[in-house]
């Protein structure tokens, strides 16, 4: 069996054996965690936001740079591949973990997660749970977690606090930026089983999303971000699927242009939901094209469109 946490900690010697390259800061906690800084007190950059991505993928998956056009505009774009898409994606990236302690919060993504089955329906619902000594996190937030904090994730992922490791990037950072586009896979995967679509039955991902500029704080960078993937995030997934006609439905309703409030920039729709993700329609989050090609039946279907325009007037980018 796979062990998220184990190929998690590689990745977080690699980060400490590199520090300086990576723009990166980490601390030892009293109760002897591991805190890197990667955008909080601490530039971060390109580097820092792909060693970041592998965390939360787990190292299952191949994560790469590359460009995507905007109407004849170059912007920095990430690309990501995995033949593990059920654990690297739902099992570890996804940002299923809300951290509250005291006044500290933040979004929990990572193996760390698979520890502590957050949320357990999800890994009941994919036949996943890790067993390791060593619980590591990535955190995205705009502060560092005190000691409080890592004794909540210890005591959650039943590993001691010494063996705590959390990386944490504010989303109004380049490192936190380039993590959320990494989620593009991930993104598709989370859309699809919320239709209802068997994502056990998902074998491989493929995805790709521009990377978007710091903007403002953190709210107006969380509008951006999510419109990498909502107007020009791009996904392909094989499958093994047993019934076709429903395969072309699940298709048909994945993508984003789908929902209701699919046609301007997030920051916009959630400024007039009065800043409540719970007014917001939740089939918003998803690529803005999605194919599968089924091994099944051989044959693959598309979905969607991308946007770019809208993409542009989120990144505000200004011609001169």
């Amino acid at each position: 069996m796979i062990s998220v946490n184990e190929k998690g900690l590689s990745i977080i010697d690699e980060m400490l054996d590199w520090e300086e390259e990576l723009k990166v800061e980490s601390k030892e906690l009293a109760n002897g965690a591991t805190i890197i800084d990667c955008g909080v007190n601490m530039e971060g950059g390109y580097d820092a936001g792909m060693y970041l991505s592998r965390l939360c993928l787990a190292d299952l998956a191949e994560i790469s740079y590359t460009k995507f056009d905007l109407d004849g505009l170059p912007v920095p774009a990430i690309q990501v591949s995995t033949d593990h898409p059920t654990i690297a994606c739902m099992g570890s990236q996804y940002a299923g973990w809300r951290i509250a302690v005291g006044k500290y919060f933040g979004m929990g993504s990572g193996p760390a997660r698979a520890l502590g089955l957050k949320p357990k329906e999800l890994y009941e619902e994919i036949g996943y749970k890790d067993d390791s000594e060593c619980a590591v996190l990535v955190m995205e937030s705009g502060a560092l977690p005190d000691e409080e904090v890592v004794e909540y994730i210890a005591k959650h992922s039943n590993v001691e606090t010494e063996n705590v490791y959390i990386a944490v990037a504010p989303t109004a950072s380049i490192a936190g930026s380039v993590q959320i586009s990494a989620r593009i896979v991930e993104t598709g995967i989370h859309k699809l089983e919320s239709i209802g679509f068997d994502i056990n039955t998902i074998q491989s991902g493929f995805g790709i999303a521009p990377i978007a500029p710091i903007v403002g704080d953190d709210t107006k960078c969380m509008g951006s971000t999510n419109d990498c993937i909502i107007y020009c995030g791009e996904t392909y997934y094989t499958v093994a699927y047993d019934d076709v006609e429903k395969l072309e439905e699940h298709v048909k309703n994945a993508p984003s242009t789908t929902s209701k409030d699919f046609g301007k920039p997030f920051y916009d729709t959630f400024k007039e939901a009065d800043f409540d993700f719970f007014k917001v329609d939740a089939g918003m989050f998803a690529p803005a094209k999605i194919t599968i090609n089924d091994r099944t039946s051989k044959k693959s279907f598309t979905s969607g469109r991308i946007n770019p325009g809208i993409l542009l007037e989120s990144f505000g980018i200004k011609n001169v």
